[in-house]
């Protein structure tokens, strides 16, 4: 199977070629976009994210295998010409965690772990919508995108140590200690293997 490095360099000669790429990115692409904006946006922001890596795919660094890195970073600066339907996303799921607060009465006990993880999310989503938009990229990027550090660092353009102060940051911002939410914040980040936050949201 070819890597993504190898189909980036065939389609600068054979255009056609980029379609391999698309096929094997536009899901957790997409994915990790509508965890962002929802309605016509996500496909918007999803169109227009090939379409620039289209046109810049001579710049890849052919020395990365993965293209998902590159591409998650293409659709995070995309995704801030939306701003405004993130918000509004950021506003419907704050207020979906109301109401399931209202109805549920202490939460999902006995649930699956990845349940749990999407509840700990939207209850979460006030200081998640708080955090900085640079917090909050690398915070989407290295839980939702499914990168590294080392991953988040290469799609941001920033050096590795950056993205360890900003997840250091985040997770003191978003679950001071001995909250509940501290408690299913950590839950979360021992999910996966890597310790990544709430990667199963």
């Amino acid at each position: 199977m070819s890597t993504d490095s190898e189909i980036l360099s065939r389609s600068r000669t054979t255009p056609g070629a980029f379609a391999e790429l698309f096929e094997r990115h536009s899901v957790p692409v997409a994915a990790f976009v509508r965890r962002r904006v929802s309605g016509e946006a996500v496909e918007d922001v999803l169109s227009e994210t090939f379409l620039v890596a289209f046109r810049r795919r001579a710049d890849f660094d052919s020395s990365w295998e993965s293209a998902r890195p590159w591409l998650l970073g293409i659709a995070s600066r995309v995704l801030k010409k939306h701003r405004a339907d993130e918000a509004r996303h950021w506003r419907a799921v704050a207020a979906s965690a109301d109401r399931e607060e209202a109805s549920n009465e202490g939460g999902i006990e006995g649930a699956s772990t990845r349940l749990d993880a999407a509840a700990a999310v939207r209850e979460l989503a006030p200081r998640i919508a708080a955090l900085s938009a640079r917090d909050r990229e690398t915070l989407f990027l290295y839980a939702w995108g499914g990168l590294t550090q080392e991953e988040v660092a290469t799609a941001l353009g920033i050096p590795v140590g950056t993205v360890g102060s900003r997840l250091n940051r985040i997770r003191r911002k978003l679950a001071p200690p001995g909250s509940r939410s501290a408690a299913r914040l950590t839950w979360m980040g021992k999910e996966d293997a890597d310790g990544r936050l709430g990667a199963s949201a």
